[in-house]
């Protein structure tokens, strides 16, 4: 990352800035930094002053303790002041999120665009948040950083194999040094439920988008997203998974934040 910021709490956040026009943020999901919405920044940069950052904990950003969610709307804020008061948000999974609750919180937000926030839709989906948010307490609090990545893959459907063999992969060690920041991913989701409320009461343009061949239970989440704003729309994203194409996701979010 090119410059840092300082969030109200003296925490430094990393960022790169590129394009000019109208501030877009891009805020990135679990088990990620800045480097992995990146690939968005350059075709939306021909229209918009893009910011790429380190979410806090991650890559060349600070991490201040305790945790709260309150705190990466604060990192938002300061980003958004490095911007010029005002700016759109895109975020993607949990990131999208963090998103919302930016939105929700009366920051200078213009526009809110989101992608597959893996809220549950139901009590079985509620039910395996609960339980994973307890493996992941239990295997953070006793310093089982590699615990915790598995129980975040197989929370996403990874099969056992697959899991075992990125444990003997080179990229391992990267995700275990990310692992403290899925427990903040998890807090930016909440009870694991569509905030309806809190959407309810958004007053700002919102975009939920969901990819065609993600499972269908993420596209159900992205609508109930569109339907519980009320400026919300959903579009989803033909032969698109929840690693979505930036190629494909960019022209419809250029012409949203462009709208």
């Amino acid at each position: 990352m090119d410059n840092e910021t300082l969030s109200q709490d003296g925490t430094s956040i990393a960022y790169r800035q590129t394009g000019r026009g109208p501030a877009v943020i891009l805020v990135s999901g679990a088990m990620s930094t800045g480097a992995t919405v990146a690939p968005l920044a350059g075709p939306l940069s021909r229209h918009f002053t893009v910011v790429v950052h380190d979410r806090r904990g991650r890559g060349e950003s600070g991490d201040t303790q305790p945790y709260d969610v309150r705190r990466e709307v604060e990192d938002l804020a300061a980003l958004i002041d490095v911007v010029g008061g005002e700016a759109s948000l895109y975020g993607v999974s949990s990131g999208g999120a963090l998103v919302l609750e930016a939105a929700a919180s009366g920051l200078p937000v213009r526009r809110a665009a989101v992608y597959e926030v893996p809220y549950a839709v139901d009590e079985d989906g509620v039910r395996q948040r609960r339980e994973y948010t307890a493996r992941l307490t239990e295997a953070l609090g006793q310093g089982r950083r590699g615990d915790a990545v598995e129980h975040f893959l197989r929370l996403t459907g990874l099969a056992e194999e697959m899991i075992e063999r990125a444990r003997q992969s080179p990229m391992w060690a990267a995700m275990e040094s990310l692992a403290p920041s899925l427990a903040y991913d998890d807090a930016c989701l909440g009870d694991s439920r569509v905030p309806r409320e809190k959407l309810a009461a958004l007053t700002v343009p919102v975009l939920s988008v969901a990819g065609g061949a993600s499972p269908p239970w993420m596209a159900r989440a992205a609508r109930e997203i569109a339907d519980a704003a009320p400026r919300g729309t959903y579009r989803e994203l033909e032969d698109q998974t929840h690693l979505v194409d930036p190629n494909v996701l960019a022209p419809v979010l250029t012409e949203f934040f462009a709208g």
